[in-house]
């Protein structure tokens, strides 16, 4: 089982299949590397290298106590793709990993970096303020974190409906909603609270009006975790140059309901 440390001894595991390519997969917030699999593995078949990683605090990485902001996090993303001496990389980001990404950008630059996709990401900034008068209030942000601290198992239970968002029709099998639900819960309470704190606060408007890199952006219409009129259409717009896609009945676990679509617009974007 392979692993890598990161800057500050951190030891973080990652998967690695296939030849070709390097195409990266960043998973979301409470997810792991495994949450990618309906990605990882048609696509190896398809001559990519597909390489994950578990980030510090979920799945099978070290559970530390620290280093749960954005700019650490860039910096084992920094890590890793120097641990493997990786270039040419095409990155898919998913939910927050998209501000790990664009924060990597920010410090390290694209010299390894082809393209980036961005994948139901939380940017560009989620809370309310004078200049973001349609963010999420700091009470709801307060309401929803306590309820999930409260019960965790039970909210998340709760919520993965909404997280596929079947009361659209999107078919998710009972057994992937619980496996789903298993894999946030493979990640450690700490981890899983500031997390979400880092994604609450972060604003990426600046370093979005910087990137230059061929950029593709994926949401689902109905995304309740990253609304898309607070998240995609914005960051749409501060993007100088992208292509921009949205999935009509998409919630944010859209890489289950919808991997066909994505792995075939992955794809294309590849070879565009």
């Amino acid at each position: 089982m392979p692993y890598f440390d990161s800057h500050d001894g951190t030891r973080l595991h990652y998967q690695d299949w296939g030849t070709g390519q390097p195409v990266l997969f960043l998973a979301g917030g409470w997810l792991s590397s495994s949450s990618w699999e309906l990605q990882m593995l048609p696509l190896s078949r398809e001559g990519l290298r597909c390489l994950s990683y578990d980030r510090r605090g979920h799945g099978k990485s070290d559970w530390v106590g620290h280093g749960y902001d954005y700019d650490t996090l860039a910096e084992d993303l920094a890590a890793f793709l120097e641990h493997l001496d990786l270039r040419e990389v095409v990155v898919v980001a998913h939910s927050m990993a998209g501000g790990e990404l664009v924060r990597y950008l920010t410090r390290h630059g694209s010299a390894r970096i082809e393209r980036i996709m961005l994948v139901s990401a939380t940017l560009p900034f989620l809370a309310q303020a004078d200049d973001n008068p349609g963010g999420v209030p700091q009470a709801v942000a307060d309401a929803v974190n306590a309820a999930r601290a409260a019960d965790r198992p039970l909210w998340m239970e709760q919520n993965a409906q909404a997280f596929f968002a079947t009361h659209l029709g999107n078919q998710v099998s009972s057994a992937r909603i619980a496996w789903m639900v298993q894999k946030c819960m493979d990640c450690s309470l700490l981890a899983a609270d500031t997390i979400m704190d880092t994604i609450y606060h972060a604003d990426f408007r600046a370093e979005l009006r910087a990137i230059t890199l061929p950029t593709m952006i994926i949401h689902g219409d109905a995304d309740a975790s990253a609304p898309l009129d607070l998240c995609g259409r914005k960051t749409k717009d501060l993007i100088p140059v992208n292509t921009y896609k949205e999935y009509p009945a998409a919630g944010h676990g859209l890489m289950i309901t919808h991997a066909t679509q994505l792995n075939a617009d992955i794809l294309d974007f590849i070879k565009s």
